[in-house]
């Protein structure tokens, strides 16, 4: 139990890779039990069983079902549903909303929530852009909406998958898809009506960063005169005047040179330099030379011209090639023909460190210029995430084929044909095979972190359970539950958990919490379907802070919130919900 609680503390360090602290915790439990075996109630528990989550039937699942979902953003899948909201936003924009929000829970039911949000984020920041309205209004709520959404069904979520295979390793008869539909469909309508009529009122105007469409960057020429300072100089000794200047490229009459750090500069040749205009002028008097736009001298009466150029922004998310990688590593900025004006981080802006060699997180948002063609390839190449002024979405040919293989995943598992870990593995294998997905993609798709807490939170489930300390932590519950009733009790146990899940890792708490509400459910001689459930509903509850959950932090950056608006708007949602299936349950399992 101290190993438990220390692992719940490393895993709210931002510090510390997630993956790094799940990795330590499970290194420390099987190195422990090794060392000093342990016997409860006349069984020994082997320190190799802490390894069994690596080859766990909900982690499989979990990783397949993340690849699948790879799959629908690649190919442009769910475009047309992203097309249709669009259209629809422009005529009625409440109904539309009320809409989105529908749309991001139903499909969050079966797909992992994050494919959702990243179709759904461009259309909403370019509908505020066009309407000019500021998008924070409606970014949090469609956010929150998939989280409700994705409690309905035994696939909705990874929490979901874990709660119902922990439940099944310990003896309860295994939940089916829908077993749960009912009151998650209940209570996340209550959720879902918060969020169209209430939610939008209670966030401030936050401007988006794409507000301001001035160009940063500009595309310019510097001529080096005939016998001035530079003529017959290498490049390098060039750079080396102008500090910070990135030739892209030297030209001499009809010819092209790369701008490598020995090509000699000769009078009358043509650098290639993007800056902005204050460092443009600066190369020019450090170099002697002179500052073009196009055919025109640069001067008062002739400023820099920015045709063409545009602003968007570009957001980090599991499976774009910048996640856990710098700009200048995967040469970013050379392959897409675009400037890196900023990155915001959470709201901020890293200071101290070259923004090429920062290296990239999920959820970080980069602020990117270009040729407007530039930024529209990028966005249609379904690469990365790009927020800008149009509804563009990728569409693949191959989207027919991906969206019939996820449907299949769904109702093969749904009609019981086939378990959803086998189901899933199936379909990895149709996306590579028809070319939905290669490799490279698939591999990007999985999160070590997600892989390694899925693994820490079952061994630390195993420990526990074999060590008798959820029967230790049920009776302590039950202890100061004493006189309530089992509706209570539960209820209780609900609100417990979702302040655990914003606080720590939902699957943490999830894994933990099963058996322990399992035990309480028999202290109380009650049935053990209901509290399995509070388990389940309380740590998907994650909506009180941008960290509980990471389309959480994706919405946090994208729609510049602060930390209040997701208090503000998650605590109500909470209660509500907590209150919704706090009746609910007991209702429907006989407990009043």
């Amino acid at each position: 139990m101290l190993l438990m609680v220390g692992a719940l503390a490393l895993f709210t360090r931002d510090r510390i890779p997630l993956e790094t602290s799940s990795l330590l915790v499970v290194a420390l439990l099987a190195l422990g039990f090794e060392l000093f075996p342990y016997e409860y109630r006349g069984d020994t528990l082997h320190a190799i069983d802490f390894f069994a989550g690596f080859a766990h039937e909900a982690l499989i699942a979990v990783a397949a079902l993340m690849v699948a979902g790879q799959g629908l953003v690649r190919t442009g899948a769910l475009e047309p549903v992203g097309r249709h909201l669009a259209r629809l936003w422009a005529r009625a924009p409440s109904l539309s909303l009320l809409l989105t929000l529908l749309v991001g829970a139903v499909l969050s039911a079966f797909v992992n929530n994050t494919p959702i949000v990243v179709l759904l984020l461009p259309i909403l920041i370019s509908v505020a852009l066009r309407s000019n309205q500021p998008p924070s209004a409606t970014l949090l709520p469609m956010g929150l909406a998939t989280l409700v959404g994705g409690m309905a069904t035994t696939i909705g979520t990874s929490t979901n998958l874990l709660v119902v295979a922990v439940a099944a390793d310990l003896g309860l008869e295994r939940m089916q898809m829908f077993d749960f539909a009912l009151p998650a469909a209940i209570a996340g309508g209550v959720g879902i009506a918060y969020l169209w009529l209430v939610a939008p009122r209670l966030l401030p105007r936050r401007e988006p960063r794409l507000a301001d469409t001035s160009p940063r960057v500009f595309a310019a020429r510097l001529r080096v005169p005939e016998e001035g300072p530079m003529d017959g100089e290498p490049l390098s000794l060039a750079r080396e005047k102008a500090s910070g200047m990135r030739v892209t490229q030297v030209r001499r009459g009809n010819l092209s040179l790369m701008p490598l750090p020995d090509t000699l500069i000769h009078g009358g040749d043509l650098l290639l330099v993007e800056d902005t205009p204050e460092r443009l002028k600066e190369y020019e008097q450090a170099l002697g030379a002179e500052l073009f736009s196009g055919d025109q001298r640069v001067d008062d009466e002739h400023p820099l011209s920015d045709a063409g150029q545009q602003i968007a922004e570009v957001v980090i998310t599991q499976g774009t090639m910048l996640a856990g990688s710098t700009l200048a590593r995967r040469r970013f900025e050379e392959r897409f023909g675009l400037r890196t004006l900023a990155l915001h981080r959470n709201g901020t802006t890293p200071a101290g460190t070259s923004l090429r060699d920062v290296v990239l997180r999920i959820g970080d948002v980069l602020l990117v210029q270009g040729h407007q063609d530039a930024i529209r390839e990028l966005k249609l190449s379904g690469e990365m995430m790009v927020l800008d002024a149009t509804v563009d979405l990728p569409h693949g040919s191959r989207a027919p084929i991906a969206l019939g293989i996820m449907v299949g995943i769904v109702v093969s598992a749904a009609t019981g044909l086939l378990p959803i870990a086998i189901s899933a593995v199936c379909g990895v294998l149709l996306m590579l095979a028809t070319g939905c997905l290669d490799w490279r993609q698939a591999t990007r798709a999985l999160s070590p972190a997600v892989i390694m807490i899925v693994v820490a939170s079952l061994a630390l489930g195993t420990g526990l359970v074999a060590t008798g300390a959820t029967d230790y932590l049920a009776g302590l519950f039950l202890y100061v539950t004493a006189g309530f009733s089992a509706p209570a009790v539960l209820s209780g146990l609900i609100l417990l958990l979702a302040l655990l899940t914003n606080i720590v890792s939902n699957n943490a708490a999830a894994v933990i919490g099963t058996p322990i509400a399992i035990a309480i459910a028999q202290g109380l001689d009650a049935p053990p379907e209901p509290f399995v459930l509070a388990v389940l509903f309380g740590a998907n509850m994650s909506y009180a802070t941008p960290m509980a959950y990471k389309t959480n932090l994706l919405v946090f950056s994208a729609g510049g919130y602060s930390f209040s608006d997701f208090v503000r708007v998650g605590i109500p949602l909470t209660l509500l919900m907590w209150v919704a299936f706090s009746l609910l349950l007991p209702t429907l399992y006989g407990l009043w």
